[in-house]
């Protein structure tokens, strides 16, 4: 996919104050560390996870991106009336139905003229959105989005903390869980619009490759877990040797496209091993990398983009920077976007 008009005008993140450091994490675990035998720092150790963030008890995902929508208002010289589309694009969701989007929508003041929906792709799904706004504002159909993703990692942690110290799992049953662990929450808006709408600078989306393998599809599954839970089964090992592959096929395509001349890479914010087995094996270099997992955490569909808005504000990403997208999520699904900063 290539796109000639579609600008990022306006990114910005929302992030939770309470911070869980993995060692606070840890001690919450001690009576299962202390059963099997476990030494303490093994999570940060394993993941380069110091901490994570997550919301208040009782915050719902449209609240999440209601601060992100409202944030990167804030930072656009658009307006609220100027968005004729409207897409949440978290893992998390307030309920089946309506769309979260709709709860979202009301909260951050959005006109009723404005079409919304929700997108849902793992941690793929803020990515998949900025494309469908982009092709909508390439075809002419809309001249302003904006896209917003509120990830609530916490039901999902203290669900893992209850299952893994109530249950007589051995040092192999807890494997599954161990990835819910580097969860964190957070929130992240955008405003796409064509070029014509922008005033001054604003970077450009130039397009993209997606490639699915969804053989591998059974790898991560997350679902509800009671009305207020949810559970999730990682096999990380397996996970990751396939994610890798599947990132290298796209890699692939998307360098034809796009070619190989990017200041800085943005990868899927999962942990240090992860980030070091894509970097070796796409043959990129690590000091063009840019990375918030370790006081993150993984926040989902939040992970990449916020760490694109970090990279920005800490002048890490320049005017006139070409910058590479590396999105990946459960599923399998990968893609890969280019952006001219």
């Amino acid at each position: 996919m290539k796109f000639e008009h579609v600008c990022l005008e306006a990114l910005a993140v929302a992030l939770p104050e309470e911070i869980w450091t993995s060692a606070e994490v840890e001690e919450r675990l001690r009576p299962l560390y202390d059963r099997l035998k476990l030494p303490a720092g093994r999570l940060e150790l394993m993941t380069g996870i110091r901490e994570r963030r997550m919301w208040p008890t009782g915050t719902r995902p449209s609240d999440a991106s209601a601060a992100a929508g409202r944030a990167v208002l804030s930072r656009s010289k658009l307006g609220a009336a100027d968005v004729e589309l409207f897409i949440h694009a978290a893992v998390s969701r307030d309920m089946l139905e309506p769309a979260t989007a709709s709860f979202a929508h009301r909260k951050i003041g959005l006109p009723g003229t404005a079409q919304i929906f929700d997108v849902s792709n793992a941690c793929l799904g803020f990515l998949n959105a900025l494309t469908i706004a982009a092709g909508m504002i390439e075809a002419g159909q809309i001249k302003c989005a904006m896209v917003v993703s509120g990830e609530n990692g916490r039901p999902l942690v203290e669900q893992t903390l209850r299952t893994l110290l109530e249950r007589p799992l051995t040092r192999n049953e807890i494997k599954p869980y161990f990835a819910n662990l580097t969860i964190g929450s957070g929130a992240v808006g955008a405003m796409l619009c064509h070029r014509s709408l922008v005033q001054g600078h604003a970077p450009r989306l130039l397009g993209g490759v997606a490639r699915a393998a969804t053989e591998h599809s059974e790898l991560c599954q997350g679902d509800t877990y009671g009305a207020e839970s949810l559970a999730m089964q990682t096999d990380s090992e397996q996970l990751l040797l396939a994610g890798v592959a599947l990132a290298r096929e796209t890699w692939r395509d998307f360098t034809k496209e796009h070619g190989t001349d990017f200041a800085r890479y943005i990868c899927h914010q999962v942990g240090s091993t992860h980030r070091r087995k894509l970097y070796e094996t796409l043959g990129l270099d690590l000091g063009k990398d840019f990375s918030t997992f370790e006081t993150l955490g993984n926040t989902g569909s939040v992970a990449l983009p916020a760490t694109l808005a970090s990279a920005a504000d800490a002048g890490a990403v320049r005017p006139g920077d070409r910058v590479g997208l590396l999105g990946i999520g459960s599923g399998l699904n990968c893609l890969m976007l280019a952006l001219e900063w």
